[in-house]
């Protein structure tokens, strides 16, 4: 396939993917603005008041950048895990991959799709955002390279989960019982200063503890970790997912 083949192609399986998350609307961009409106009310209006400042600034400050990233984590995951499973269970993602599309680019325009759905819904929640605080952003490319790098790879990982997955009930596993806790766990409510020492070595080794605070940091300019560290450590668990997708979409046990 020539350049402008491979374009076509690629456009065509994001197009496909962003027309599917805004046709149900209600169900994949509303209910994420809304969880977080009541995060916001219940935890920065009402608690927060309890709880007073957090890092030098206002608890209410102190966990919007981490309400934010946490809609980019589930929504970037859950669109690619149920969209790619969905076309595998109606069989049709077959004729993709008898096609001569390279799996690269179906890789990209699955994780693209799911990227663009994180950033919707992200951009969402900001402005709501915005009613309950001000926030400033201290900097702005690497507040971008952290939401995006983020995206892709919550993106892949839920690509990599709707492989795997034989059932429907297979692709909320890894959201129940992996993300959900991880996520709750990675400082987005509290910094790892107020944690006992072995605590705050146990959140070290949870990598969205790095994608929070890399955020954070690009939003607030105060993170509980080096922000190059918590690049350098996305950056390259990216990298890892996207080869272990290529991998998997080049098996024979993929084609079968």
């Amino acid at each position: 396939m020539n350049s402008r083949e491979l374009w076509i192609a690629y456009l065509t399986i994001v197009r496909k993917e962003v027309r599917r998350f805004i046709r149900i609307w209600p169900q994949t961009i509303l209910p994420p603005a809304v969880t977080t409106g009541l995060y916001f009310v219940i935890f920065g209006a009402l608690i927060g008041q309890r709880i007073g400042p957090m890092g030098g600034f206002s608890y209410m400050e102190f966990v919007a950048p981490g309400l934010i990233m946490m809609t980019i984590i589930t929504n970037s995951y859950s669109n690619v895990a149920s969209s790619f499973f969905s076309a595998k269970f109606q069989n049709s993602v077959e004729e993709l991959l008898v096609s001569p599309t390279p799996n690269w680019v179906i890789l990209a325009g699955w994780v693209s799709g799911g990227v663009a759905r994180g950033l919707c819904v992200a951009a969402v929640v900001t402005v709501l955002t915005l009613i309950f605080t001000d926030l400033s952003v201290t900097h702005l490319g690497l507040t971008c390279l952290v939401i995006l790098n983020t995206a892709i790879l919550f993106a892949t990982a839920g690509f990599i989960n709707a492989v795997y997955a034989r059932t429907f009930d297979d692709i909320s596993i890894i959201p129940t019982f992996v993300l959900t806790p991880l996520t709750y766990l990675g400082g987005i409510f509290y910094s790892i200063s107020l944690l006992p020492a072995f605590w705050q070595s146990a959140s070290m080794a949870n990598p969205i503890f790095y994608m929070v605070n890399a955020f954070r940091y690009g939003v607030l300019g105060e993170s509980d970790v080096s922000p190059m560290i918590a690049i350098v450590m996305t950056l390259g668990l990216t990298a890892i997912l996207v080869w272990a997708a290529l991998r998997l979409l080049n098996s024979s046990r993929m084609r079968a």
